[in-house]
């Protein structure tokens, strides 16, 4: 212990061995303090933090060294929003024990979140406002103000006094009861809420909670409401309550027909009438178009009447432009096989930049259909072991495209041609899939043919032949003997 004159350790003695004081009251006096603060930390942790308040000052009345109840007085300051006298306790402390001191940690935590500074300033600018608007009278405005500060994360007891005081100036006592309520959650026997409450309870009590009226109902009071109701009420059975839900549920149902069915019904026929217009107008458009292609295959028919120089010529692009247009029709009838086959024939040389146009506008749309198609059809004649039929649909995508689904096109043609017995063409594309896929169990089994089926060899050329053929008029030599 430290002697409280010459502030020396002395241990536990009795009287100082430095300067010979007394320490009999120190001791005394120093062990009441300690009383006051064990009293204060059972009212803190019961949330009777203004009893907690006049037990610490009390203890460092008697003990101004008392460091744990200064800390511990600076945190219910901060409890109840008294932030500036939390703040100056902490420094205090932190004078009197600079080290190994919980101020210390206290302190820094504040300085070091600015953002929590900021808002406990904020805090105790908005209560200044609210206050100075009720000392101005316009009570409005500061309730607005203090029903913000108490929703805020650092409450201010004070804030929740003051919105009660206004709430009991203008009328609302059951307003400014359920603020204190809500007050006593944060100190639960604070002396000044405990005296409003009884305030308000004692003119709750003076108003009249029921007044019977003279047509038969009766009227209460819920806060500065008036609530007036029938005396008695009709209760309905659950059957009744059935009947009318399914009446309400067919009333709405006939309100629905009668307000929507109009409304949908004209924007159906809207619809209607945009794809009429516009299947109109692609139907004018593809009319167009063959009726172009018509007029420009009589114009190459009375050319090849008058101009017998370039017969050939006229005849091939007459018969292309036929081909285009025969390609033109089954596209408009949805036949892609048939359209891609006539295209596949076209040689567009003989066409002209507006024909080349269709043509490729026709290719384009067909080219996926086309594809896909020949190749469902050439996979299920493989199936059917229709290998002939195979072959001729799925050749046609082979020859557009070698690669078409990673090689499958190219596989099962291969397959049909082994099948039909045609090994040499069954050798060349399964050679093409070795080459290009050849990770693959296409390849594998592809291999596998080319084994088992080897290219047959070349026969040996006839030297005799070759050089008869290469001389016809020579004559044939006779070895020479010696």
């Amino acid at each position: 212990m430290i002697c409280y004159k010459c502030r020396k350790e002395v241990e536990n003695a009795k009287v100082c061995p430095n300067c010979g004081a007394d320490l009999k009251i120190f001791y005394k006096v120093k062990n009441l303090s300690n009383v006051y603060y064990n009293d204060a930390l059972e009212k803190a942790n019961a949330r009777d933090l203004s009893g907690a308040v006049v037990s610490l000052r009390n203890s460092l009345k008697f003990n101004k060294y008392n460091i744990n109840a200064r800390n511990l007085l600076g945190l219910v300051y901060f409890e109840l929003g008294e932030f500036v006298d939390a703040l100056c306790e902490w420094v205090i402390s932190k004078n009197y024990q600079s080290e190994d001191n919980l101020a210390n940690k206290y302190l820094e935590e504040i300085q070091e979140n600015q953002g929590r500074l900021e808002t406990i300033n904020h805090t105790i600018k908005k209560y200044n406002q609210a206050y100075s608007l009720c000392v101005e009278g316009n009570y409005d405005m500061a309730a607005i103000q203090l029903k913000k500060l108490i929703t805020m994360d650092y409450k201010m007891i004070k804030s929740f006094q003051l919105l009660a005081l206004v709430y009991i100036k203008e009328g609302k006592f059951d307003q400014a009861k359920k603020v204190l309520r809500e007050a006593q959650k944060i100190d639960t026997d604070n002396p000044l809420i405990s005296r409003y409450i009884k305030l308000v309870i004692k003119e709750l009590k003076k108003r009249p909670r029921v007044k019977k009226q003279s047509n038969d109902t009766i009227s209460y009071m819920e806060g500065n409401d008036e609530i007036i109701r029938p005396k008695r009420f009709q209760y309905y059975s659950v059957g009744s309550s059935i009947l009318y839900l399914i009446m309400g549920l067919f009333i709405g149902t006939l309100a629905a027909a009668f307000l929507l069915l109009p409304n949908a019904q004209k924007n159906a026929n809207t619809e209607a009438n945009q794809k009429l217009k516009s299947s109109n107008e692609t139907v004018s458009m593809k009319e167009g178009e063959i009726t172009s292609l018509k007029a420009k295959v009589k114009e190459l028919e009375g050319k090849l009447k008058t101009d017998g120089s370039t017969a050939d010529q006229m005849q091939n692009t007459k018969n292309t432009y036929e081909a285009l247009l025969n390609a033109y029709v089954m596209y408009i009838g949805k036949d892609y096989v048939g359209s891609g086959d006539l295209l596949a024939s076209i040689d567009t040389k003989y066409l002209s930049e507006n024909a080349v146009n269709t043509y490729n506008t026709i290719n384009a749309q067909i080219s996926d259909s086309y594809m896909n198609t020949l190749f469902a059809q050439g996979t299920a004649s493989y199936k059917k072991s229709d290998y002939q039929g195979a072959i001729t649909s799925l050749l046609k995508v082979v020859n557009k495209d070698q690669a078409y689904k990673a090689g499958d096109a190219a596989f099962y043609l291969a397959q049909a041609y082994a099948k039909a017995g045609d090994i040499a063409s069954a050798q060349k594309y399964y050679q093409y899939i070795v080459d290009s896929f050849p990770a693959t169990k296409k390849a594998t089994t592809a291999k596998n043919f080319l084994m088992t089926h080897p290219a047959a060899p070349q026969p040996a050329a006839d030297p005799n032949a070759q050089q008869q053929q290469a001389d016809p008029n020579a004559q044939q030599q006779q070895p020479v003997t010696q």
